[in-house]
């Protein structure tokens, strides 16, 4: 995504007026902002009768009722006589495609992780779950001199990872059992979690919490806080995490890092059209 907000008085900006960043109401077209708190408020519901739907917008039926019958021109809402109810058109489905065909998870990631690293101080990762393993697709390193280093491509075990746990965390039971039947949890250092029973207990704390705590688990000396990315079906596709050397990273920094990772995360299931 190309930033203009520092370019040359003299370029123009192309696809945006001047008065881009100007929102207030004269730059805004009331009656389109109307009608779409109706499509987006039936896009939450499963069908809703016009008087149900002006009295949760906050609108006129007789206004309503205009703004349905336009979107139903575009498909993008039906109504169903038999229930005379309106409900989400098939329209609204192929645009939504579209957006999510042209959606690149690790291209959405890179300037959220990006702001990560300068929030934090620390080198920030993306990865997802491959063949039982955690791959690493992306990472902005730190500008300190000692810094974590997980090039795309890079593989992990789960189990001593942050991205691993917080993956791991939302697995059903199903998965999980198939995961634990195939992999072996194998000690790094003294303070790899081998014992299965432990990693559930740990795992249970982080689907609490919303975050996972690599406390030097792979690495002597290093520490990683992670948290999940969602997709549109609310399933975890993904880790944002932090990582750096325990001098950086105390037991007392981990509740406030774990608030941008989660933060970071939670902007990154936004990006790609997920839900948490």
């Amino acid at each position: 995504m190309e930033n203009h907000e520092n370019e040359p008085s003299g370029r123009k900006s192309r696809g945006r007026p001047r008065d881009w960043n100007d929102k207030t109401a004269q730059n805004t077209i009331k009656s389109l902002d109307r009608a779409m708190a109706v499509f987006e408020y039936l896009s939450e519901t499963q069908g809703e009768p016009l008087s149900v739907i002006a009295s949760e917008t906050d609108q006129s039926p007789a206004t309503v009722y205009r703004i349905l019958v336009t979107l139903e021109g575009r498909g993008l809402v039906e109504f169903d006589a038999g229930e005379q109810i309106w409900r989400i058109g098939a329209r609204a489905f192929v645009i939504g495609a579209r957006f999510l065909r042209q959606t690149s998870l690790v291209e959405r990631a890179r300037p959220i992780l990006r702001r990560l690293m300068e929030a934090t101080g620390e080198t920030a990762n993306l990865g997802a779950e491959k063949n039982g393993a955690v791959l690493f697709l992306s990472q902005v390193e730190t500008h300190a001199s000692i810094r974590a280093f997980f090039p795309p491509g890079t593989l992990s075990p789960m189990h001593s990872s942050g991205i691993g746990k917080v993956l791991l965390a939302q697995m059903d039971e199903e998965r999980l059992s198939r995961f634990f039947s195939r992999e072996e949890l194998t000690a790094f250092t003294e303070h790899s979690i081998t014992e299965e029973a432990a990693l559930r207990q740990n795992l249970e704390r982080i689907r609490a919490r919303g975050f996972s705590f690599d406390n030097e688990e792979k690495n002597i000396g290093m520490r990683c806080i992670a948290a999940p990315v969602f997709d549109a079906n609310e399933e975890a596709i993904a880790g944002v995490s932090v990582s750096g050397p325990t001098s950086r990273i105390t037991l007392e920094d981990v509740e406030r890092l774990s608030v941008a990772v989660t933060s970071a995360a939670r902007d990154l299931t936004k990006a790609i059209g997920g839900t948490a």
